[in-house]
């Protein structure tokens, strides 16, 4: 029961999680933020982790895990519900647009209209682009992410060693590899959810959206990103109900066929923990804390761990913007396809990875192996992203000319040529076009359309002089299409985050198995990159240290061996298998 509800809760706490990095795009236009503040908002969940990670993984096992998880999964719903709140707070999402909604002729002043007057003032300064934020209601967002962090601490360091305390040793692999599945199955729902957000706009119900001159594929849209939340805080509530029906300790389960002669280490480390209780709380906890610093192992595998993180986060965070710029796609398809491509084969290699460590019983050093060396082949992979790109959009004015030639900068004097020279338009606005000649231009106006019919974004316009040579020199809303190439492109970078995904998750389980027993493309390839020289590290130092569990079934053979007749030798055997448990626990400490 502890098992499942621990999964539920991986699960609800990641399903927060990815969640929140696919609305990264949309809570920066809904409060029209620079990029930089919202990675820091994104961050701001491992603020509230770090606050109190290591005095939770510490001083929680002297508590009621259970109940202590719950109150965490309490709080993150919490989190959730402030993260919200804004929307609640604020006035609906204006963006800006160049097109009147209704297609009146009379408003078509953001037309080409020759000796008309221009309403729209031309940018002059460059510190005029900067964004201005309009509103400090982020703060809420930011806050939220914080105590959803805080709320998050006691799941995983207080859920695992429940389960070590509790469980025997071989099968501990098997239900991390379980509750790890749910970490994964828990994103893509987020995923699956943050895409049908994405895709539904932000003030839908207080607006007509038949009236919207902007589809989900434009850079302006947001999508309802706050109803997400809401569903996030009541799972979150939800998940916490089964932790407060759950003992604080459960029977111990015995080694099969033990002679009484060999201890379990986590016998001894039972009874070490009921020691210290007594002794109190804060007394070991400097020298535990030293034990760990001092330990090369751990503290290199810790290195590799955050280096590979800091990789992972800077890459998944932005990937559905990546996307989006990169392929021409909604922030929609972006989230859902990342969702249907990369977590499923995440989700296999979880338990195809705690399988294998369970039926060949992997110690530590080969686990230390395959983890290197699987993650090594997944890294090399990883670089034939560079090769995987699609060209620039042609934007008449921006990357190609008017008449179809490329441009390596963008010259402002290039935004206006003869066709719209006279229909003063503003140089400045983001209101883009397809022209049926396949080229986008930066607005009507811009691409020299003097009528248009139709409204919201079913509209069409006319007679535009700059779309030449074509048959009818007219264009819809929206970028034009980036054409069958760019697709391809986009089929094979999935297709290896596929391959990828898999290699680096069957990695994923032996790695942490060395942790428990102590013993978007530029910048993440650096971190990686850097962190495989500590794994090397570790697999020296490996090599010639004898672990826990190595001699466990020869030193049992041995035992067997004296009872069925050597009585003169069984006072020897006894105290050497006793020497051996001695250099278990000093090696293990």
């Amino acid at each position: 029961m502890f098992l499942l509800a621990l999964t539920w809760a991986y699960l609800s706490k990641t399903l927060s999680g990815s969640y929140m990095n696919s609305m990264l795009t949309q809570i920066e236009r809904q409060f029209n933020i620079p990029t930089s503040l919202v990675g820091f908002i994104n961050g701001s969940f491992e603020i509230g982790n770090l606050l109190l990670i290591v005095f939770v993984s510490y001083f929680g096992t002297k508590l009621h895990r259970p109940i202590t998880i719950g109150v965490g999964c309490v709080i993150m719903g919490l989190g959730c519900f402030l993260q919200s709140l804004p929307h609640f707070l604020m006035d609906r999402y204006e963006f800006e647009s160049t097109v009147s909604a209704s297609g009146n002729l009379s408003s078509n002043s953001f037309l080409c209209v020759e000796n008309g007057t221009q309403i729209f003032r031309p940018t002059e300064k460059p510190s005029e682009c900067v964004k201005e934020v309009k509103s400090l209601m982020w703060v809420y967002v930011l806050v939220g992410n914080i105590i959803r962090g805080i709320g998050e601490t006691p799941i995983m360091p207080l859920g695992i060693s429940y389960i070590e305390d509790f469980a025997k040793s071989e099968n501990s692999p098997l239900y991390i590899g379980i509750i790890e599945t749910g970490a994964i199955i828990g994103p893509l729902i987020g995923l699956l959810l943050a895409s049908f957000c994405a895709n539904v706009y932000v003030d839908t119900g207080s607006v007509n959206t038949d009236d919207l001159t902007i589809t989900p594929t434009d850079t302006r849209w947001v999508g309802a990103w706050w109803f997400g939340f809401l569903i996030c805080a009541g799972v979150n509530v939800l998940t916490a109900i089964p932790f407060f029906f759950l003992p604080k300790t459960l029977p111990k389960k015995k080694l099969k066929d033990s002679v009484g002669v060999i201890k379990t280490d986590k016998e001894d480390k039972h009874k070490d923990e009921v020691k210290k209780e007594k002794n109190g709380i804060t007394k070991d906890f400097l020298p535990f804390m030293k034990s760990l610093l001092v330990n090369p192992v751990y503290m290199l595998f810790i290195l590799i761990s955050v280096l590979q993180f800091n990789a992972f986060v800077s890459m998944i965070s932005f990937m559905p913007k990546y996307l989006e710029q990169q392929y021409g796609i909604s922030s929609s398809d972006a989230i859902f396809l990342i969702g249907i491509y990369n977590l499923p084969p995440i989700c296999i290699g979880y338990i195809v990875g705690g399988l294998i460590m369970k039926k060949f019983k992997i110690t530590v050093k080969q686990a230390a192996h395959i983890g290197c060396w699987l993650s090594l082949v997944e890294y090399l992979l990883y670089f034939l992203n560079f090769l995987i790109i699609c060209d620039s959009s042609s934007v008449a004015g921006l990357t190609i000319s008017y008449e179809g030639m490329q441009h390596d900068l963008y010259l402002e004097n290039t935004v206006f040529a003869d066709c719209n020279m006279d229909c003063n338009c503003p140089a400045k606005i983001w209101d883009p076009v397809c022209g049926d000649n396949g080229l986008s231009y930066m607005s009507a106006c811009l691409a020299g359309c003097e009528n248009s019919s139709g409204t919201g974004i079913n509209m069409v316009f006319q007679n535009c002089s700059c779309i030449q040579p074509s048959v009818n020199s007219s264009a819809i809303l929206g970028l034009c299409d980036r054409g069958h190439d760019c697709t391809m492109m986009l089929q094979y970078f999935l297709i290896l985050s596929t391959t990828t995904s898999f290699i680096y998750s069957l990695a994923a389980i032996p790695g942490y198995m060395v942790l428990l027993r102590y013993v978007y493309f530029g910048l993440p390839a650096a971190l990686r990159g850097s962190s495989y020289i500590p794994a090397f590290i570790i697999l020296f130092i490996l090599r010639k240290r004898r672990l826990p569990g190595e001699n466990i079934s020869s030193d049992i053979m041995i035992v067997e061996t004296k009872v069925t007749g050597k009585d003169n030798e069984c006072k020897d055997t006894s105290q050497n298998s006793k020497h051996v448990n001695d250099d278990e626990m000093k090696t293990k400490l």
